[in-house]
């Protein structure tokens, strides 16, 4: 009985040149749709009351926006790989499916790598600008308290009269101490008198006028601080929707391109689901 003819199989066989390719084009597309929320304001928020818009639907639409371009690029990328993948001589159509597919997976994590360095570089940067005049973040400074209720600091310290001593030193300290308020048990007591003291000192204020004013100030932080984890909530659970969805994106993406260079549709039947059923 005659043997059938084994057919050439493409396990295995990562062509790193299309890989490269896509998520080259991926990156730059990322970057491009950033750069254009960037310019509308989306993808950009403050927990500050002084930020024009600090709204939760603003939050929403910053994440879907996000989701949306990790979609975008990681497709975009994938269908440039699938295309430039070398066709193979004989193999299963089930094979060849799987892959185009595993190289848009590696076009998505060479282009997530890329996008993780870039942002590594842009918080270093960030860090810096963001560090007091006075000199480098250190544990005097409490960079992250500044940065999350700097506004309540300056309502806290607001003075008519010219401030001595280390300014600075006092604010981080009660900016450590504010961060407490959205903790479990809140601020401590005696965190709550050192700061009526030091609000008095530093303001000139009476007792009772300086405790008003903590309160307030604590209040307002309290709320700015839930904010802002809300934010960070939101924005980190749909990062981590992006990467899956462009995952997928990009396994699909790649298909479809593969699809396309071995002359199985036209390219402009990718995107016309009708036809393609009519196919099969």
């Amino acid at each position: 009985m005659a043997r059938e003819p084994v057919t050439r199989r493409v396990f295995g066989r990562v062509q790193w040149a299309p890989v490269i390719a896509g998520a080259i084009a991926a990156a730059a597309l990322a970057f491009v749709l950033h750069s254009v929320a960037i310019g509308i304001g989306l993808s950009i928020g403050s927990a500050a009351p002084s930020w024009r818009d600090a709204s939760f639907a603003l939050v929403l639409l910053s994440a879907l926006y996000l989701v949306l371009t990790a979609i975008a690029a990681y497709g975009f990328g994938g269908y440039v790989s699938g295309l430039l993948l070398r066709e193979p001589m004989s193999a299963p159509a089930d094979e060849v499916e799987f892959r185009d597919g595993m190289h848009g997976l590696l076009v998505w994590a060479l282009a997530t790598l890329l996008t993780a360095a870039f942002a590594l570089a842009t918080a270093q940067s960030v860090t810096r600008l963001t560090a007091p005049a006075g000199g480098t973040a250190g544990p005097a400074t409490s960079v992250g308290g500044e940065n999350i209720i700097a506004f309540d600091l300056d309502r806290l310290f607001r003075s008519e009269r010219p401030m001595d001593g280390n300014v600075d030193y006092d604010r981080a300290q009660a900016a450590r101490i504010l961060l407490t308020t959205s903790s479990h048990r809140g601020m401590l007591p005696e965190d709550r008198t050192f700061l009526v003291r030091l609000v008095a000192a530093r303001t000139g204020l009476a007792q009772p006028e300086a405790e008003r004013r903590v309160d307030d100030v604590a209040a307002r932080a309290k709320e700015n601080i839930g904010r802002a984890r809300r934010t960070g909530v939101i924005m980190a659970f749909a990062a981590g929707a992006a990467a899956l969805l462009g995952a997928a994106a990009a396994w699909f993406a790649a298909c479809a391109g593969g699809q396309v260079r071995d002359g199985a549709v036209e390219p402009s039947e990718i995107w016309d689901w009708r036809s393609r059923v009519r196919r099969t």
